[in-house]
């Protein structure tokens, strides 16, 4: 027994590790299979699983235009034909393995370096997804250029600040006017926010917004040509030196030129005007959050249902009195229903029945989105249901006799209005065309749907590169379409008919963002709102006004400082200044350039009316998908050598190791090797892994060899004579030690059933064998610490052990981390483990935390119990709950002396069995200014106040037990639970290390408080 658990140090030690590494996390479901296939154009591979030929087509031959485009101005060649991938809509794109990460409903496409895979979803209008396109092969050129370059590589990356990366995919794929742009702009000018270069670092500035400015306005001033000079010196050298050498003067000089020219240029559209909102200011960052989207008033126009991310972490829905703004309760949260993975936030917005009792709205799960119907008074789910093959809709509109609902609805990448009646269960499709429809919303009587499309934009051709939507009307009893012409080439969205049939509608027709009224009798148009910013969500299609028709009260989202405020006002409030209904003037969407004479290639190409790019059928070529391995990355380094090392003598030293990661085009097959030396060629170790994620089971195997290794000084010896020759001696320090080899080989395998994105199952095999090398080294030393010779001995070792082990846990995780530690939601794991071979027992785990935030701090709790049970649960070393991990202020160092103060012994802290309980209010310190209590843009900080406790044993014959007793093996003591409380402040440093320095006070009697380190995130 005693060889057995002197060769069980390491063992004990990865015990331990394994304890504290409690595998938490969301998970990422592949609720579906694609039967993906290839699509080949003279530089594209693109793959789909799409049923909708014409559309492919249109979508390579954009995805050509595009890169003809792209090359014209970046000057680059992409060697191969550039992996493009297309996902049917975007719940199917959130479940991608092309990236590891999560994927939010708000990101819509993705581009990757290793590969330069470019992803996307179909989106919810034809102009959506042909912009994301443009925008995300910006990004290929831009990681072609930097991967490829003949002297810039992957590390090159972070010179180039997000703002220009970014910026620069949306000058490329949007041009020089763009109203969304243009109302960030005027915002900033107006409030007095507008950054130098410098700040444009900082993400309170919006990287998309600013850095598409940036580069309208750096590009005004020696033309499109100037775009890949200074890209490629930025990635070369840094901003502030590509300034020097390709624009011919300092950043510093080039951000005072920014910002006057933003201010005099945004300065010129906005006069001397002030700000004036129409109606009283609903819903605000005093009431709720800083984004307060998609306002939908009740019929009865007494309450107001709006997305908010009042409480920071989550965006949800929140009912509030319509005439004072009070919010009554929380409606939804991902929180509160947890089976829900999302809310359909970015570009819907919910509906009321016409009773103002129920509400119905879109969300996320199992892949597809759902029809929710809440019963707003209790919150209770009426109905959460997927709609038959209509996996992604948006927008739902109740009709006026409550018996079907109308929404937005996209199959195989065509956006058409469809019907679902909610007693038969009946899915109608309303449109069916190549166009794309959206916002539609009822007629007081339900004789007609009004919605939006881009039906006579893509008829008549794109304006300023785009495709724009008109408003139309959708008779119910002919199913007759009927266009309303009015501002063609603006964006005329969201419309909503009045009691008269009157039609409310946002337009950018001036190169802003207001509310308009077209009265169908007259043809005439009124503009009711004059905002210097703008009425919008999220994006220029979130849908952001709405109606109460019983009161004639409209509430609608302003945008201002940065955020989304939500405006309620009575139809008699508005302006009603009649307006031109073909005057389109969108000069005030332009985008600042100093000389409007520099080149604007850019802004030629998305004007041209040139047809798109044909592909004639030998260009075009289909091919089943075939899985293959490319190298994904490749890491490490190190070096070889002999030299002379003062504890191991002259030897063959190997340090560093190299990692190679592949993968096939989709991500779902991985292989991992890695190869790792440290030491001496004895020290070797590696790993090959394989992880297959095609299904929603993810499973794999590994095959490891581990090396560990420890060194002990066993014995000194001063002046020791040394004989170096026929009666010759010299003395010399003599010292010993002992030299300990542990090798792990392992085999294991691994497989996790998501249930959603928190909640899985886990379950894993895997046999190992540890063997032992120990060597005996004896150094001599001279006077001056110079080794003088080496003497080595190899020693007989412990004898080798087999372990095999079996394990299943339940994990689930909806917490949300802040800047050190989670702030928000739960966390429980439930675990189990058996262990075969020459050690027997079981582990059993059962860990439960949960974290509640109330602005400004945060209140977590954690309950754990880890228990070794059976016959060998003993045989290796305890565990020690004065690892302050588990409990602060009980160190080894400190424990004894303190324990000996209490009449305590050491040994009741440990056991094979523990349980620990903590409670901590946690205080974002310093940090963002929306959760910190001291705005800070580097130090990330929370402060924490703290109460840890916790007892350990062997059997549970000690709690009745008032003596130290022998139990067969050994003494066990009466248990003794121990408790501290104290303060700390975790210290995030830049994303790489949490830091954790503390003060604990042992509760105990005659003790003093002592400071510690944790080198680990909160719990």
């Amino acid at each position: 027994m005693a060889i057995k658990k002197s060769s069980l140090v390491a063992l004990s030690l990865l015990a331990a590790i394994s304890l504290q590494a409690q595998y938490f996390g969301r998970n990422k479901p592949r609720y579906e299979q694609f039967d993906y296939r290839v699509h080949q154009t003279p530089h594209f591979e693109i793959y789909h699983y799409l049923n909708n030929d014409s559309l492919l087509q249109d979508l390579a031959e954009q995805a050509e235009r595009w890169y003809s485009f792209h090359q014209g101005i970046l000057l680059d060649t992409i060697a191969n034909r550039n992996p493009l991938i297309f996902y049917n809509d975007h719940p199917d794109f959130q479940q991608t393995n092309t990236i590891s990460g999560e994927i939010s409903v708000g990101t819509g496409g993705v581009t990757e370096a290793f590969k330069n895979r470019v992803v996307l979803p179909l989106a919810m209008s034809n102009q959506q997804t042909h912009h994301v396109l443009g925008h995300e092969l910006v990004h290929a050129f831009q990681y072609n250029l930097v991967l490829n370059g003949d002297s810039t590589s992957l590390n090159n990356l972070s010179n180039l600040p997000l703002w220009m990366v970014e910026g620069l995919a949306e000058y490329m794929s949007i041009g020089s006017i763009d109203a969304q742009t243009a109302m960030w702009m005027r915002d900033a000018v107006l409030n007095d926010d507008v950054p130098t270069l410098k700040k444009l670092n900082n993400p309170q500035y919006f990287p998309y917004r600013y850095g598409h400015t940036f580069w309208v306005f750096v590009t005004g001033l020696k033309g499109d040509e100037i775009i890949e000079p200074l890209f490629m010196a930025t990635a070369k050298y840094g901003f502030d030196e590509a300034c020097k050498q390709v624009l011919g003067m300092s950043s510093e000089n080039l951000s005072e030129l920014w910002v006057s020219l933003i201010k005099r240029h945004f300065g010129e559209n906005l006069g001397d005007k002030k700000e004036r909102t129409i109606g009283k200011a609903l819903i605000n960052d005093e009431n709720a959050g800083r984004m307060n989207i998609s306002p939908v008033l009740s019929p009865n126009g007494q309450y107001v249902i709006f997305l908010s991310e009042k409480n920071l972490f989550t965006t949800d829905l929140f009912l509030a009195d319509a005439r004072t703004g009070k919010i009554i309760r929380r409606v939804a949260s991902t929180l509160k229903d947890g089976h829900i993975d999302d809310f359909n936030y970015i570009e819907s917005a919910g509906t009321w029945s016409p009773d103002s009792k129920k509400f119905a709205f879109v969300g996320v799960t199992n892949g597809n989105n759902i029809l929710i119907i809440k019963e707003v008074e209790t919150g209770k789910s009426l109905l959460e249901t997927p709609l038959e093959g209509v996996p992604a809709f948006t927008n739902p509109a109740w009709s006026p006799d409550g018996k079907t609902i109308a929404f937005t609805g996209l199959v195989n990448g065509q956006v058409d209005i469809f019907s679902y009646d909610l007693k038969s269960k009946r899915i109608t499709r309303l449109t069916n065309n190549r166009y794309s429809e959206m916002h539609p919303a009822w007629s007081e009587d339900g004789s007609f749907l009004a919605f939006a499309t881009d039906e006579l934009s893509m008829v008549r051709g794109k304006t300023n590169g785009k495709w724009t939507f008109n408003l139309a009307t959708l008779t119910m009893a002919d199913n007759r379409v009927s266009h309303i012409d009015i501002f063609p080439g603006a964006d005329n969205l969201n419309p909503i008919p009045d009691t008269a049939n009157n039609i409310i509608f946002l337009s950018d027709r001036d190169g802003f963002r207001n509310i308009y009224q077209y009265v169908p009798a007259s043809g005439k148009v009124y503009q009711l709102t004059d905002l210097l910013t703008g009425v919008s969500g999220i994006t220029p299609y979130s849908p952001a006004i709405s109606l109460a028709r019983r009161n004639n009260r409209i509430a609608y989202t302003h945008y201002l400082k940065n955020g989304y405020n939500i405006y309620r006002a009575r139809s008699d409030e508005f302006l009603y200044k009649e307006v031109d209904p073909k005057a389109v003037d969108l000069s005030a969407a332009q985008l600042p350039r100093v000389n409007r004479q520099a080149t604007a290639k850019v802004d030629a190409n998305l004007g041209s009316s040139a047809p798109l790019v044909h592909l004639a059928g030998d260009e075009l070529k289909e091919q089943p998908y075939k899985a293959k391995f490319k190298l994904d990355y490749a890491g490490g380094g190190g070096g070889i050598g002999i030299g002379t090392n003062n504890v191991f003598g002259t030897t063959s030293g190997v340090a560093g190791g190299v990692d190679l990661l592949f993968s096939d085009i989709m991500g779902n097959h991985q292989f991992f090797t890695s190869l790792a030396l440290n030491g001496e060629i004895s020290d070797l170790g590696g790993t090959v892994a394989y992880i297959n994620r095609k299904s929603r089971i993810n499973w794999g195997g590994y095959l490891s060899h581990t090396p560990y290794r420890s060194l002990s000084l066993d014995n000194i010896q001063f002046d020791y004579p040394l004989q170096v020759g026929d009666d010759v001696f010299i003395r010399t320090d003599r010292y010993e030690f002992s030299l300990y080899r542990l090798f792990e080989d392992q085999l294991g395998f691994f497989a996790q059933y998501p249930f959603s994105t928190t909640l899985r199952v886990e379950v894993g095999a895997s046999g190992s064998i540890y063997s032992n090398q120990l060597t005996k080294l004896v150094n001599y030393y001279d006077d001056f610490g110079n080794l003088i010779k080496q003497d080595r001995t190899k020693l007989d070792a412990p004898p080798s052990l087999n372990l095999v082990t079996a394990e299943a846990a339940l994990v689930g995780d909806n917490s949300f981390f802040g800047m050190t530690a989670p702030l928000q939601g739960q966390r429980y794991r439930l675990g189990f483990e058996q262990y075969f071979g020459d050690f027997n027992f079981t582990a059993l785990t059962a860990d439960y935390r949960i974290y509640r935030f109330y602005k400004p701090v945060a209140f977590a709790f954690r309950a754990m119990h880890y228990g070794r049970y059976g016959d060998g649960s003993t045989e290796l070393n305890p565990l020690f709950v004065g690892n302050p991990w588990f409990i602060r202020g009980y160190n080894s160092n400190t424990a004894l002396d303190l324990f000996l103060q209490n009449d305590y012994v050491f040994d009741q802290l440990l056991g094979s069995k523990l349980l620990v309980t903590n409670f901590e209010v946690r205080i974002p310190f310093t940090g963002p200014k929306r959760l910190a209590l001291i705005k800070s843009n580097v130090l990330l900080t929370d402060l924490n106040f703290f109460v840890d406790g916790g007892v350990t044993w062997f059997d549970y014959n000690q709690f009745n037990i008032k003596e130290p007793e022998f139990n067969g093996e050994f003494t066990v003591y009466p248990v003794q639970p121990v408790f501290s409380a104290g303060a700390s402040l975790r210290i995030n440093l830049f994303g790489a290390l949490v830091l954790e320095p503390y003060y604990a006070i042992p509760l105990q009697k005659n003790t003093k408080g002592s400071f510690g380190l944790n080198v680990i995130p909160g719990w």
